[in-house]
């Protein structure tokens, strides 16, 4: 994804609801994990791993001073010899209980195994937010949920055709670290902080990742 366009996506969706309902929805993550909060953990699906917004958030949570903005990734699937950091399996959803928030992330059905996960760790009190392209039984699961436009025509009522998941990830992921103390190395522009998110898109994930 080119940089300029992602730098410039604010001003094209000015005219939409998309620049206030990732703010709005990078509000709810804030809140959610609170300095008192018990942490993030962030889950995709079986097909999908948020390895992206893992890394920005974690970036957020350096740039921001917000360090309960870094996330725990839960994995379907860890891979022998994996470190430490990568080595969080779907059991630590068990765990997952009041104070904690859960972020999960499917662009497509999540499906019956992880939902009932989900399903239990909002029953044991955790916080459930949801980044997805509109599943109903997980809308119904999460505390919050914001869905990635369908695609469709590009024109003045709508968000660019382009605006998908991805994009929708990194709006939120910059707009969490937004409004909150500054990080010792001093203030980042906006712009400058979502041409590193956009770098980041396609590239393989960071060596903490």
């Amino acid at each position: 994804m080119d940089a300029v366009r992602v730098a410039l996506l604010r001003e094209v969706l000015a005219g939409t609801e998309w620049v206030q309902a990732t703010r709005r929805f990078a509000g709810t993550l804030r809140g959610a994990v609170a300095p008192h909060g018990g942490g993030l953990l962030l889950v995709g699906s079986a097909a999908y791993e948020p390895w992206h917004l893992a890394a920005h958030l974690d970036d957020e949570a350096a740039w921001s001073g917000l360090p309960e903005l870094s996330p725990t990734l839960v994995r379907h699937r860890v891979p022998g010899g994996a470190p430490p950091h990568l080595a969080v399996g779907l059991g630590r959803l068990a765990a997952a209980g009041r104070g904690e928030t859960l972020l999960v992330v499917a662009p497509e059905q999540p499906g019956a195994g992880l939902l009932e996960r989900v399903h239990d760790a909002r029953r044991n009190g955790a916080t459930v937010l949801a980044l997805d392209g509109g599943d109903h039984d997980l809308h119904t699961l999460a505390h919050d949920a914001l869905a990635a436009p369908p695609a469709g025509p590009d024109d003045a009522d709508e968000a660019p055709a382009d605006l998908d998941l991805d994009t929708v990830q990194h709006l939120v992921s910059a707009a969490a670290g937004e409004n909150s103390l500054p990080a010792p190395r001093g203030h980042r522009r906006f712009r400058d902080r979502l041409a590193r998110l956009a770098d980041g898109l396609t590239a393989p994930p960071p060596p903490r990742w």
